[in-house]
Formats: structure tokens, sequence, C-alpha cells
């Protein structure tokens, strides 16, 4: 597996792993999980919902925002040399866990509760801000069960084609990291099927744009059904 995919993977079980409660105070707030398998426009989905001036939380993002200042000393003391200037050196992380179930568990055990705290941060501020609905952008949201901590799932898609042209176009991608990214992720007929909305990126930004708009208008209808 490439490095961010290994990195991610450890992150994103972690994400949704621990049970984290809602205080009641955020019952009115309706959270969208954004997911989508690798190549089919999440993250640029996840801009435009960011456009249309909702909170976003970049799970892939925070990820790295931990390797590089809060999760670096903890991973360090387990992993011996996978560190350098106070960040995680992500190559060397990747080649000590990536064959190694027990060290990958280590890894999920370090990154779990530092996970947990800083999604629970970002739905309090949503809510403080007054924020009607809030989206959690998690690439491995059905594969770590997070959809029961979300109200509504979204779900991105497009075809096949595009998909694959769409990851090979990636610098360093070659075909057999695609098909080990793809090997850790549902597949996406089955995240469809799952799904409270789907978003299909194959036409242009315009269409994604307006499905974005009816989804907000449908989510402020609902109720919440998070656990």
């Amino acid at each position: 597996m490439c490095k961010r995919g290994t990195e991610a993977f450890a992150y994103f079980r972690g994400l949704f792993a621990a049970d984290v409660s809602f205080p009641h105070s955020q019952i009115d707030m309706i959270v969208l999980g954004l997911t989508g398998s690798i190549g089919m426009g999440k993250s640029t989905t996840a801009k435009l919902f960011a456009e249309a001036g909702v909170p976003v939380y970049d799970a892939d993002a925070a990820v790295h925002r931990l390797y590089e200042g809060e999760a670096a000393p903890a991973i360090e003391a387990a992993f011996p040399g996978t560190t350098a200037n106070g960040k995680v050196d992500r190559n060397k992380l990747s080649a000590r866990v990536v064959h190694d179930p027990a060290a990958m568990k280590r890894l999920e055990q370090i990154v779990h509760p530092m996970v947990g705290a800083a999604r629970q941060k970002f739905l309090n501020a949503a809510r403080q801000s007054g924020a009607p609905v809030a989206v959690i952008d998690v690439p491995l949201l059905f594969e770590t069960g997070g959809e029961k901590r979300v109200d509504a799932v979204v779900v991105v898609t497009t075809t096949a084609e595009i998909q694959r042209q769409r990851i090979l176009a990636r610098p360093n991608m070659t075909d057999e990291k695609q098909g080990a990214i793809l090997a850790r992720q549902m597949p996406d007929a089955e995240k469809r099927k799952r799904a409270h909305f789907v978003v299909d990126t194959s036409h242009g930004l315009e269409p994604v744009r307006a499905r974005i708009q009816d989804i907000l208008a449908k989510a402020a209808k609902m109720q919440p059904r998070r656990s």
C-alpha cells in the first residue's frame, strides 16, 4: 500500500472506532458523512460543500496535522526512527507497520484518542457557530462503521473509466497501488446502495453544486438519527 493509504487507514479506522457521544446541545445540528472511493471526486465535492457555507471536517487533512505535530512524540516512542524534526516520516512509518498487524494496532491505539478529540472539537465549534448542517469527510466511512454516527451519508461516485483516469493521473500512482487502495475500500455499488444521497461527479461542477443545494434543503428537514 502507498504511504498515504497506510497512514490514512490507521487514522480512519480510529475516526469512528471509539464510541464518541454527542452532547445534547448538538442534537439539532445535522451531521452528514461524506464518503466515496478514490478518484470519485469526493475532495472536490467537499470543497463545494464548504463553498456553500457548510462547515467541513477533512479527516485526511486532520491526520496529516496530527502526524506533523501532536502524534509525533508518541509515534516516535512506539516506532523509534520514524520521525524527524518533530514530524512523522510517513515513508518510514509505512514501512514499519504496513505488513505488521500488531504494529498497525499499536499505531491505531496512539491516534484513536487524538482523532476523537479533533473530530469532537470540530463538531462543537460548528454547533456553536449556529450551523444547521456540518459535513464529516471520511474516505473509509462505511468500512469503519462511521455511518452509525452521522445523520445521513452522502456518497460521491462517477463512472469506472473516469475513476481510473483520475487515479492514474495522480503523482507516482500505478495500477498496483491503485489496486491496493481499492482493496481496502467497499465497492462503489455497495456504497451507493447504503447512501442517503448520491452525488455524481461525471458531468462537471455545476450539476454537483445543484445536487449539494438539493441535499442541504433536504437535510434541513431531517431529524437527527446518529447514535
